[in-house]
């Protein structure tokens, strides 16, 4: 009884103890971006040593970061629609022609979310850069299609399934093709399961480094993460400019996150309980 009365107590102390452990590395970083290159060595874990924003304005022009974020946003954006495009009408086709070869096809697709990236990206590399498609923004997208469509698919799949085919059938009678009855009656009821795979495949994308570093060579092309990297490179001895790139790096999405928090939770939520 004593162990039951004092336990939120203790999950309290608890979550105070695992919080801490899980953001004193961010905390961390973000002090030491606001210091000198002498103060971190000596003494890192010190508030003395502040040098302002210097290490911000230093790193935002050095490492390009309105390019690579614009970067980002495009590729994270258009893989985004296709993903979502392509995924729910596959799954809508999947399930709505009960053809015996869709069953095989629905089988492969599930088992194929078992295999890592890993095995795959030298094949990848060495098969499309001896066709020259690397090195393209639009590549990048395509790829990212390729590797997203089959959980997306998985997870349409099922919420199709709860789409009354009724609803389907009053618009065919009101003169309505397959095209627009997806359109306009289907998709509309995928709302909670669109809004759950936009989040996961927003977050996949933005936060990748892997696929880009093998797909994009170019400078100009690098998204955030890719830029982060070779800056942090460049710059290895000057840790205050690293640790402020890398805190401009995870800014965007720590915010998009705590603005849509709620919205993540819910839609996650509605997607297991499917």
């Amino acid at each position: 009884m004593k162990i039951k009365n004092n336990w939120p107590i203790f999950s309290f102390i608890i979550s105070i103890v695992v919080g801490f452990i899980m953001l004193f590395p961010f905390f961390m970083v973000l002090l030491n971006s606001f210091k000198g290159r002498i103060s971190i060595i000596r003494d890192p874990m010190s508030f003395s040593g502040f040098v302002g924003f210097d290490n911000y304005v230093n790193a935002f022009k050095t490492m390009n970061y309105l390019g690579a974020i614009k970067n980002s946003i495009a590729v994270s954006g258009l893989s985004l629609v296709v993903i979502v495009v392509f995924s729910s009408m596959f799954a809508y086709f999947l399930e709505r022609w009960q053809w015996k070869i869709n069953k095989i096809i629905f089988l492969v697709i599930v088992a194929s979310m078992i295999i890592p990236f890993q095995t795959l990206m030298i094949p990848l590399v060495s098969i499309y850069g001896s066709i020259g498609v690397l090195n393209s923004g639009g590549s990048l997208i395509f790829f990212y299609l390729g590797f997203g469509m089959a959980m997306a698919t998985f997870m349409y799949h099922g919420f199709v399934k709860g789409v009354p085919k009724e609803l389907e059938e009053a618009a065919l009678l009101d003169g309505c093709g397959k095209l627009e009855t997806f359109w306009r009656i289907v998709f509309p009821n995928l709302a909670p399961i669109t809004a759950t795979i936009i989040i996961l495949d927003l977050l996949w994308i933005w936060n990748d480094y892997l696929l880009p570093s093998l797909v994009l060579i170019r400078e100009t092309q690098r998204t955030l993460p890719l830029s982060t990297f070779y800056f942090f490179g460049n710059y290895t001895s000057e840790f205050g400019y690293g640790m402020a790139a890398l805190i401009m790096s995870i800014a965007p999405i720590l915010i998009l996150y705590l603005i849509l928090q709620r919205q993540i939770i819910s839609g996650v939520m509605n997607g297991s309980i499917k």
